[in-house]
């Protein structure tokens, strides 16, 4: 069991450990604001803007709430030689 006074003692690995979960934090959070902004959902950009989550919040927004792209697959089209011009 960790407890406070064993966090005072070895100050460095509770720098280290803000310092990793604050990385990991904005980068899910810079993730998900550029999605809402690019699909224009003001809702969720304002909400991944002011509710800071440790990146869950990021994460739910882009599995369940981003929208699929609608692209489709490219098709393999054969190409056919052109037909020769005939001489007149």
């Amino acid at each position: 069991m960790i407890t406070l006074y064993d966090l005072y003692q070895q100050p460095l690995w509770v720098v280290l450990g803000l310092f990793f979960l604050g990385i990991w934090s904005l980068i899910w959070q810079g993730i998900g604001l550029w999605h809402a902004a690019r699909n224009k959902q003001k809702g969720w950009f304002m909400a991944l803007l002011l509710v800071s989550s440790l990146g869950f919040l990021p994460i739910i927004y882009l599995i369940w709430f981003k929208p699929r792209d609608k692209k489709t697959p490219v098709e393999v089209v054969e190409i056919a030689p052109k037909p020769k011009k005939k001489k007149k």
